[in-house]
């Protein structure tokens, strides 16, 4: 059988963590002159099999980027439908996924959300806590701007109440009060349906991170995408603001 143009080498680097920006399921739906619920039922069933896909190529951590804080902007009849896709998906797939070992954490911001939605998340996470086969992450009422600002507030807060050292003020303990604290950088960043912007999305953590963009709308994005993106990683050099590999001989 002829190997896929975009086969995932399992000799080379994989990716530790993948983030996905799931863009496009309202223009998916528009294209079929569906409404745009339609395009996020049909993207859910694209999150069920990336987060199996993932899984199976030997990524260990995925962290899918389902509602952010301007989406609060959206009609309430988009948004109650939104939440309520959440939910089904929960009741569909938790028990599922604790028994494949999967531990979910929500990364984003909890004011705001209603006593019910607060309950749904804190049960998914106390039932997959001690999973570690695979993470996926669900950013939540997420905006990268707001998670600072929170990390900074209470990193504040602490070296006020002296829990903190004003010497202890570096990148590693900032990090601690980040939603994704414990979790690897993101190496590789993909974003659906053709924009080519970040969103707001792990914008401390996305740092050093490769970028894909693609084209295909996320309700579109099968296997082959997810390969396609892990096999342009593959092929590009990660420097982290050093300078690229060199030989003994061309720096004598």
């Amino acid at each position: 059988m002829q190997s896929s143009p975009h086969q995932v080498h399992a000799s080379d680097a994989l990716p530790r963590h993948i983030a996905i920006i799931m863009d496009g399921n309202g223009r998916w739906a528009k294209l079929r002159g569906r409404p745009r619920l339609f395009g996020h039922q049909a993207g859910v069933k694209t999150v069920r099999h990336v987060v199996e896909d993932a899984s199976k190529i030997g990524v260990k951590c995925l962290t899918l980027y389902s509602f952010s804080t301007e989406n609060w902007s959206r009609p309430k009849s988009e948004i109650k439908a939104l939440f309520g896709l959440l939910r089904k998906y929960v009741d569909d797939d938790l028990q599922t996924l604790h028994e494949r070992g999967v531990c979910v954490r929500i990364l984003g911001s909890r004011n705001g959300l209603k006593p019910d939605m607060l309950a749904l998340l804190d049960r998914v996470e106390e039932t997959t806590k001690n999973n570690t086969e695979f993470s996926l992450n669900i950013a939540f009422n997420y905006g990268g701007r707001d998670e600072i600002l929170r990390a900074a507030g209470a990193f504040a807060d602490d070296i006020s109440a002296g829990k903190v050292s004003v010497n202890e003020r570096t990148e590693d303990t900032f990090e601690t009060y980040l939603d994704s604290y414990g979790l690897p950088d993101p190496d590789l960043v993909i974003r659906t349906s053709g924009e080519k912007r970040i969103s707001n999305f792990l914008l401390w953590q996305a740092a050093y991170a490769e970028f894909v963009f693609t084209d295909v709308l996320w309700p579109d994005f099968s296997k082959q995408d997810l390969q396609a993106a892990i096999h342009s990683y593959q092929n590009r050099e990660r420097r982290f603001g050093n300078l690229a590999t060199v030989s003994k001989d061309e720096v004598a």
